[in-house]
This record gives C-alpha cells, structure tokens and sequence, in this order.
C-alpha cells in the first residue's frame, strides 16, 4: 500500500461515518503561546474539544502535518522523526468509547480498507492510577473483548503507555487504547499480547478526552467527552507493507537514491547518519513552508539546528555539491500532491535554505576540521572521552558550540564530559567576572550623540554577525568612541569580504528601515527566555535593562540585548555604517573597528 492510498481511504472511511474532512493546520499553532509547533492532530482542535462548537460539525477527520522534536537525539533508529503525518478522527461531544473502538476495528479488518488479519493484532487499556483518581478501563477493554479480541491479547499499562495529553502544560487529555500490529513471521505471532515484545508496533491510538489538566496540574472533566484518534502514517505505511523501519518506505526511498547510497549497501553508522540528514531535511522544508525562518529563537533555532545537524552529518558522510538542494526539491516532489503549498513555497523554501547553507558552510568547515583534528587524537590514542576542558578550549578557541562537538565526536564513539565541559565553563566566567572589572563593561566613552548613534550601530552589527556567521558569535568587549566603535568577538579565522560586505549590508538595511529602539525592565529569567543575549562570560542582575529592535513588518526580533543604555530611539538617524578594520586580537577572537556618518 502507498503512502496517497493510505490517506484516501482512512478519510473515505470516516467521510462515510458522517465526519467532516478538514484540511491539515499550520504546523505553526495559531493561539497557543505553550508549543512550538503543532504537535498532534487533536491541536488545532483544543478550543473545540473544551467545548466550542466547530463549524464542520461534531464529527471530524484529517491528515494533520506534525512536528515533535522531543526525541531528536534519537532520529536515526527504526521508528522516530521530526515530521510525521497523523491520520486523525474525532468526536466533539458526539459519540464515545463504544463507536471508536468498534470503527478503529472495522477500519483495520474490514476487507475493503485493510484487511488485516485479526490474530495479528493486539490492544492495550489504561490500568487506572489511584494518584490521578482514574480507576482502570474495563470499559473499553469489555467492547474489544465484544469485538472477538481475546483476553490474553488485551494488556492493562500505566500512565506512561496509556494515558495523552495534554498536547502542552495545560488543556484536554484522557485515557487511552493502542492498537498493535504483529511485524514478526506470522507462524511465531503469540498467542498472549507482550508489550514488551518489539515486534509489536503500535499503529493506532484512541484516547477518550474525559478531563482537562489545569494550571495546577489538577484534572477536571470536560464539559463534553471526546474522542481523539491518531494514526502516525509513516509507522502504519511500514509496518502494513513489512518493512522493518519507517525509513524503508516510499517516502524516504527516493530521498535515499538522492545521497547515491541504499541503506543496504551502508554500514550501520553510515545509516543512521542518512537518516538524521533525510529526517532533519524533510522537516526543515515543511516548518519554512508553513512561514518559519532559521534564527536564534524559538522556532528559528529547531530550523537552524535541523539544517546544522543534516550539514554536519551530511560532511561526516561525505556528501559533496549540491546534495542539500537536491533533497530539498525531492522532498517537495513526494508530497506535492498531498501538500500543495510545499510547490507554492518552494521557491521560498529553496532560497531560505541556500541561504543557511552558504551561511554556515565556512564556519562548519573550520569548526568540523578544528574538532576532528581533536577527535582522531583521541582515537589513536585509544580514548573514548574527551574531556570537559578539552571541549571547553575547542569552545573557547574557535567558537564550537558543544553540540557540534558531540556531533562530531560521536561518529567515532567518543563520548564529551559534559559535566566537565560545564563546570570548565562556570570557571571561566568567575575569572572573566573578576579580569573585566573596569574594563570593557558598556564601553562608552561619554553619552554624546556621536557615541550613542555608535552604540546603537554596535548591537546591530552584533546581530549582522550572528545571521551571516552564526551563532556561535558572542561579543567579547566593546569600546566606543566619538570617532568608532570597536567590537571584540568569537569566530576562529578571518572574516571574508563578502561577509564584511553581508555585514554592512544587513545594518546598513534595518538603518534605512529606521527601526524603533524599544527599552523594558524586566526579569533576568523573562529576558533570557525571550532571547535576550550580553557579553560573554558577563554575570547579570535579577532584574536586567533590555534594548530590542524588532522589523515591525515581519515580527522578525533583529538583536535583543542585556544593556544599560543609552541608545538612539529609531535606527535612522545612524547614518550610513561601514567596517574600517578586521583583525585577531587572540585565537578565536576576531576585532572590527567600524564608523558611521552621513
């Protein structure tokens, strides 16, 4: 069965039980500030499921598109993926456990749909938690039984296995059952259901929406009972078709002919690499399709950090050319027909990833050769870990961010002290809090207009650096004088003149577009977690002072910065911004010199 046929007739299935079939939603939630992204096909729906009235009906169906980044670390085995699409069918205060179950069963067995063998397949009830006050589902567990389900095949688990929700910290969440399909050879399908026996897969879950989690963690009912179903398509597509991973299917085995290779004639580490790569990309296309852009923040930093790691790994596997291109264009091809604005957004989507790509290409060739140098010292030397102050000089030098180190090291099973490498890094702030008193702290000569108008220009070109040469980029020091401002920064070589010239170009644009300044008090925590970036090493107060300069256009937050001031209250009136001098001033720290005018 193929992945268009699959999705046709689950929605022809449910189309005929009287429910709506409604588009899938942004994988961008419209009103909930609790997620990134849309992680289930029961999100968009939250305001119905607490009771408001849907105007498709009561009874609904859908192929909702999915990001969970949760288990990123794990991208690479048989089952998990960034992106994954749910077949979904829902009950808006209309029926309940007695429809779903019998219609899940139906769906699966009936031989117009799947016609799946009944012997191969297995479910599981709540087992009820006294904590929670939810006794067991016997309920759900006697209409399965009905159905012919035997007893032996119906496990009872906990909260863990069977209890969703809710989708964030708060909202509408329930018991549920799970449908289990045998994958091994049907002579040795057991007669007693073991969950712990992997070659059951779960393809199916109903969860009955009886309560919503509050604030304070409390459960009370709901106005109405729902019924939410979820069907992960990939797992079905796989486990329906024999195959042993989600990545044997026909959505990833054109990607697979991209990079040149078939997983079979791959080592397994070569293997789990292609996948991050085919995983990492093919949710990248779907999240900027759907209007987010690689940044520091938020839903910018899972693009950016997706993007990094397919690069990284596609380097560890040798990919050269335009190996991330092509699989930009093959992703959009298997899913133009199920998702049409991929094909009305590629030419966005393509443009945005290039853009990331030439972006980081230099930095990640200077920061994959600095650690690998590392990596292979280790290696000849039999070590398997690299040490904390190891990783933390590698940081420290050259700018590496833990995470690619790991990246790195991992591909030749070598591990990071990452306690070390915190406590390396705690260290280092208590003597850069003691070495800078007096010197380089704000940095402002007097409060002229000259100086202020310089100040204003450095935070900009701050940002500049960090989206043309990464975020790696953290200011060192900063001086400025009427005449200029000089800027002390992390970065391992030379900058390029296309980069001074990327540089200039992006302040000397937010100057012409004579941005708001915007000053606010606020909570150190608050500002950290809204992005709010200092000076390295640099010890803040509980309450801090935050300048931020945001593209009221785009909502696109420009730089967001701890800083006492002053500043100019629209970027207008800097004047044009130009870079006189680059230089090192130490390994892995880069100067500017640099001055505005008319």
């Amino acid at each position: 069965m193929k992945a268009q046929e699959l999705r046709a007739k689950y929605l022809d299935f449910f189309r005929k039980k009287g429910h709506a079939v409604i588009p899938s939603a942004s994988l961008v939630p419209a009103n909930d500030p609790t997620v990134l992204f849309t992680t289930a096909g029961m999100h968009p729906l939250v305001p119905y499921l607490l009771g408001e009235e849907h105007p498709a009906g009561s009874r609904i169906a859908s192929v909702q598109k999915c990001i969970r980044t949760g288990d990123i670390e794990e991208v690479g085995d048989d089952i998990h993926l960034t992106f994954f699409e749910m077949l979904g069918n829902w009950s808006l205060g209309d029926y309940f456990k007695e429809e779903a179950i019998a219609w899940s069963w139906e769906f699966l067995t009936a031989k117009k749909y799947l016609d799946i063998d009944p012997r191969l397949l297995s479910v599981s009830c709540f087992a009820g938690d006294a904590t929670m006050g939810v006794g067991r589902d016997d309920e759900a567990a006697g209409i399965w039984q009905k159905l012919g389900v035997l007893r032996q095949r119906i496990a009872f688990l906990g909260v863990e296995d069977n209890w969703w929700g809710p989708a964030g910290e708060t909202g509408p969440c329930g018991p549920d059952t799970e449908m289990f399909y045998w994958t091994g050879p049907i002579q040795e399908v057991p007669e007693t259901f073991d969950p712990k026996d992997g070659r059951w897969v779960e393809i199916w879950n109903d969860v009955f929406m009886q309560y919503n989690k509050t604030t304070l963690s409390t459960f009370e009912p709901l106005s109405q009972k729902n019924v939410d179903t979820g069907m992960g398509l990939d797992r079905m597509l796989a486990a329906f078709n024999g195959h042993r991973s989600v990545y044997d299917t026909e959505l990833f085995k054109p990607m697979f002919d991209v990079l040149g290779k078939s997983q079979e004639v791959m080592s397994n580490d070569e293997v789990r690499k292609a996948r991050v790569i085919l995983d990492h990309v093919r949710a990248s296309v779907f999240i900027i399709a759907d209007g987010v852009e690689p940044s520091n923040k938020d839903r910018g930093y899972v693009v950016r950090r997706l993007l990094r790691r397919s690069m990284v790994h596609g380097k560890l596997l040798g990919l050269k050319d335009h190996w991330l291109e092509a699989l930009v264009g093959k992703v959009i091809t298997i899913f133009d027909s199920a998702y049409p604005e991929l094909v009305e957004n590629s030419q966005k989507v393509f443009a945005v990833i290039g853009n990331e790509q030439r972006q980081h290409e230099q930095s990640l060739e200077t920061a994959f050769t600095g650690t690998l140098t590392h990596v292979n010292a280790l290696v000849n030397k039999s070590e398997k870990v690299m040490s904390g102050k190891e990783a933390f000089g590698l940081y420290q030098t050259m700018g590496i961010p833990l995470e690619l180190i790991q990246e790195i090291a991992r591909s030749s099973n070598i591990e990071v002290d990452t306690n070390g490498y915190e406590a390396e890094f705690e260290k280092h702030q208590k003597l850069s809090r003691t070495a800078s008193v007096g010197k380089f702290r704000g940095g402002l000569a007097d409060h002229s207009d000259d100086v202020i108008r310089l100040h204003t220009a450095t935070h900009l070109m701050n940002a500049a650096l960090r989206r043309v040469l990464g975020e790696h980029v953290w200011q060192k020091g900063s001086n400025i004088t009427k005449e200029r401002t000089r800027f002390d920064f992390t970065h391992s070589r030379k900058l390029t003149p296309d980069e001074i010239k990327q540089v200039e170009s992006l302040v000397n644009g937010w100057i012409a577009a004579d941005l708001k300044v915007k000053k606010e008090i606020m909570p150190l925590e608050r500002a950290r977690s809204l992005g709010a970036i200092g000076v390295f090493g640099e010890k803040y107060p509980e309450t801090v002072s935050v300048y931020s300069i945001v593209d009221p256009k785009s909502g696109d937050v420009i730089s967001r910065e701890f800083c006492g001031g002053p500043h100019v209250e629209h970027a207008g009136v800097i004047g044009k911004f130009k870079i006189t001098k680059e230089e090192a001033i130490s390994a892995g720290v880069r100067r500017i010199k640099a001055v505005v005018g008319s």
